[in-house]
């Protein structure tokens, strides 16, 4: 990934207590060239699933945090409108 954003890297940051829990599963001290391709499959699995989830709940908080500010707009233009005031 070239130069991630800020929540692109939190994301990644999101994906070591899974994986760690994956490797941790089958043999931390196995090496990865001794993983068979079903282990190798499911840790990337691990890892993507992480990424996305994290990505998903970052981008509903980013939307939330939009609504609210447009809701509030919204509301204070509808104020000013009805004293007849103008923003």
């Amino acid at each position: 990934m070239t130069d991630p954003t800020e929540m692109e890297t939190s994301a990644m940051g999101a994906c070591l207590s899974p994986l760690g829990e994956y490797v941790g599963s089958i043999g931390m001290g196995r090496p990865l060239a001794d993983y068979s391709r079903q282990e190798v499959l499911t840790l990337v699995e691990v890892v993507v699933t992480a990424y996305q989830q994290h990505m998903l709940i970052e981008h509903e908080r980013q939307a939330a945090r939009e609504r609210a500010f447009f809701d509030d707009r919204l509301t204070r233009q509808q104020l000013a409108t009805q004293a007849g005031g103008v923003l």
